[in-house]
């Protein structure tokens, strides 16, 4: 009786992909890296039709890459995800550019009226960052670091927090 010599072969998995070369980067994964991004308000919407009620999501996003550079962006869909995607680049497209001083501070006094919402700035060297709400959100994504910061609003409505900010943040420029 003979047999055959054992052969040792790879099986490859007829699911599993080969892998070549070099790792493919998409292009959402880049603009991940390249900006730190926060949401800080999701609602879901509620509209009323004839035939009942319609759901959609609301999702206010702050975009910043901690060197200077900050947006707040808006998306509103059907689905979260979409929302988020529609927010992510709505704040790509409003960022804007922040003058700061060695400090990582800001220049002198401002202050920015949006809506009912006001807020007030004003840089503190050796304080720390204190600020609230959404103040404080625009403010850690531009990488300010050493700033005080007064909200004076009727309503605290988080996005028109977020956009007197951004509104006091350009007129440093």
């Amino acid at each position: 009786m003979t047999t055959a010599p054992h052969t040792t072969e790879k099986k490859t998995d007829a699911r599993e992909p080969r892998k070549r070369g070099r790792k493919v980067v998409r292009r959402e994964d880049r603009a991940k890296q390249e900006f730190v991004q926060k949401i800080i308000d999701i609602r879901r919407v509620t509209r009323v039709m004839a035939g009942g009620r319609r759901f959609s999501f609301s999702v206010v996003m702050v975009l910043g890459d901690k060197k200077g550079r900050v947006g707040v962006g808006v998306g509103k869909a059907s689905d979260t995800a979409l929302a988020i995607e529609k927010a992510t680049r709505d704040a790509k497209k409003k960022m804007v550019k922040i003058p700061m001083s060695k400090e990582m501070s800001i220049a002198h006094d401002v202050s920015a009226k949006f809506g009912s919402s006001e807020v007030f700035l004003r840089p503190a060297p050796g304080r720390g960052l204190v600020a609230g709400s959404a103040v404080r959100t625009v403010l850690e994504l531009a990488g300010v670091t050493d700033i005080t910061s007064k909200i004076l609003s009727r309503s605290k409505n988080k996005l028109n927090i977020a956009r007197a900010t951004l509104k006091a943040l350009k007129e440093l420029s």
